[in-house]
């Protein structure tokens, strides 16, 4: 008899002389059971002393199960020796390190992460294994599937819970288009080193990587096969690509059945965004010749080119680059090489000119419209006019009044002496109608004679002497001294466009007016009020619709002031005949 590991058990024989015994083995909870028949020649049966052993090697027992023994004599069952051995399990450590079965237990594990359950099976690459989960249950079952945990490699294996029971094993899902596409969307792409990368997957699957190039803008990422080739991966194992420099633009395809599956730019994590750099594609050739072109989304541009490309416009500057060396070199052997030259340089000169181009025209464009501005300022403000009469009596005073409010109305500013009494006793006449005309002027407004009897006196008198006459305290004091600042412009030639002259119906007629002063328009209101206000616009402000209607309503506001002026109640209208050139009524 040989020796075994699994079990082995001594019997005593004493008084056992020339009989046979016969012993069943059986294991729980097996229905295998095995005969086996020991003799002892008499010659060596002593009293009290045991003559040998029996080793069992010739049946498997199951770990942790119990065995039966049961010897008796010949004839049968004169006498019987009944033994049940307790077998060791996988938890002993004699056993665990000698039985190949117990190897896979102390490599598994199960942890969590949130609400996922990761189960660990850490063994060597010699041992195969299967692996089941398995649910204890009872009568027919329904068993549901989520669809995203379906993938290739999984299988399903049945089985009775019943002894010596046979194992159904089926993979129903290797040809599932569903199960390939959760395949592919649960692979990932890791970047261990500068050259070196796994790819992780649930499954094992056929499959080929290249390196391709992805310039920013959204271009597809052009595979640099050739100079490079495809490289079948397995999964789960590392692979390298024979790069001398990583770069952010650099992304690995992988392809399966002729299909593009997965694309990751490995080193985008670690160098950055994607570089506006272009990849030029160094091909070497028998007697040192070699060649470059500029890879593009139309293809690879060779430089020099006449093409209309920006490597083409541009190639002149990157080669004078890359004999510079302040080209990166990414990939070098026998046939060519890979070279990333930066073109943020040139970026930065293009858009430096346009920055500029837009600068300047921002800066004009505000000079627009700030002339703009101030031009629609002064339009919203209105334009200034001055307003010098003679106060020939108070009736008149109350129709100069009446025109200067009904011309507020409009957009001007008017400024006349009987608005601004306290002003004119405390700077007096001459330096208060100075100011006034000289800031009217300053802001280019509009200084408006307006003509009556007594002013037309006045400057005749002044045309005549030259200096003001007697009577300097009479009631045209304030027009007098206003004609020592007009005079002036009338004489040197800068009245016209400055100046405008008016006066009113039935109380004065246009040709009584001095000839030096109708060297500007000279009106006749209300008769003429369009041409009057349109003269009191801006020079260059077009013409406005609405000249008529506010004519018509400054007419409609002076009306009242001239029905009183001409027509007072139960006396002659003051003023009128007085003077010469007197209105006659018509």
């Amino acid at each position: 008899m040989g020796t075994g590991k699994s079990l082995k058990m001594r019997k005593s024989l004493e008084e056992q002389l020339t009989q046979g015994w016969r012993s069943l083995g059986m294991a729980y909870p097996t229905a295998r059971c095995v005969l086996l028949e020991v003799q002892v020649p008499a010659a060596l049966v002593q009293f009290g002393q045991s003559v040998g052993s029996v080793v069992y090697d010739c049946f498997e027992a199951a770990l942790g199960s119990e065995v039966r023994i049961w010897s008796y004599t010949q004839p049968r069952y004169e006498k019987e020796l009944n033994h049940t051995q307790q077998l060791p399990d996988c938890r002993g450590l004699e056993v665990r390190n000698s039985i190949p079965s117990c190897w896979a237990l102390p490599w598994l594990n199960v942890s969590a992460d949130g609400d996922n359950v990761h189960l660990v099976l850490n063994v060597s690459e010699e041992q195969h294994f299967g692996l089941s989960l398995y649910w204890n249950q009872t009568g027919p079952q329904i068993i549901t599937l989520n669809h995203t945990d379906l993938v290739p490699c999984l299988c399903i294996q049945v089985w009775p819970l019943e002894p010596d029971s046979v194992r159904t094993n089926i993979c129903p899902f290797r040809e599932d288009p569903r199960a390939h596409r959760n395949l592919w969307q649960a692979a990932r792409l890791r970047l261990l080193t500068l050259q070196s990368w796994l790819l992780d997957a649930p499954c094992w699957l056929p499959a080929e990587a290249a390196l391709c190039w992805r310039a920013p803008g959204g271009d597809p990422c052009q595979p640099l096969v050739p100079p490079l080739s495809w490289e079948n991966v397995t999964v789960d194992k590392v692979l390298e690509f024979p790069l001398l420099k990583g770069h952010p633009n650099l992304c690995v395809q992988v392809n399966s059945s002729e299909k593009l599956q997965l694309q990751e730019c490995l080193w985008a994590d670690s160098l950055g965004p994607l570089k506006d750099d272009v990849l030029l594609l160094e091909t070497r050739g028998p007697q040192d010749n070699r060649s470059l072109c500029a890879l593009e989304p139309s293809g690879c541009t060779s430089l020099p080119s006449k093409a209309s490309t920006r490597a083409a416009r541009l190639g002149e500057y990157l080669l004078q680059d890359l004999q510079s060396g302040q080209c990166l070199q990414l990939w070098d052997d026998d046939l060519g090489a890979l070279w990333a030259c930066p073109m943020d340089k040139y970026i930065h000169k293009r858009w430096a000119l346009v920055w500029l181009a837009c600068l300047l025209f921002a800066a004009a464009l505000s000079l627009i419209l700030l002339l703009k501005k101030d031009h629609a300022k002064a339009a919203a403000r209105g334009r200034a006019a001055l307003l010098l009469y003679s106060a020939d009596d108070s009736g008149f005073e109350r129709l100069v009044g009446a025109l200067a409010s009904a011309l507020c109305q409009l957009p001007l500013r008017v400024a006349v002496d009987l608005w601004s009494r306290r002003e004119l006793s405390a700077q007096g006449p001459v330096a208060w109608f100075h100011a006034q005309r000289r800031q009217t002027l300053q802001e280019g407004g509009v200084v408006v004679l307006l003509f009556s009897p007594g002013a037309v006196a006045l400057c005749s008198e002044w045309l005549q002497d030259g200096v003001s006459g007697p009577g300097a305290h009479g009631p045209h004091d304030a027009f007098r001294a206003s004609l020592s600042c007009v005079l002036p412009d009338f004489l040197q030639g800068r009245a016209p466009g400055s100046y405008v002259g008016a006066c009113f119906d039935r109380l004065l007629h246009p040709d009584a007016v001095p000839a030096l002063f109708r060297t500007v328009p000279v009106f006749t209101l209300p008769s003429q009020l369009p041409d009057f206000l349109g003269a009191l616009q801006q020079p260059r402000a077009p013409r406005s619709g609405r000249l008529l209607e506010r004519a018509e309503q400054v007419s409609r506001a002076l009306q009242p002031a001239l029905d009183s002026y001409f027509h007072p109640p139960g006396t002659p209208a003051p003023g009128r005949g007085v003077g010469p050139g007197a209105g006659d009524g018509t």
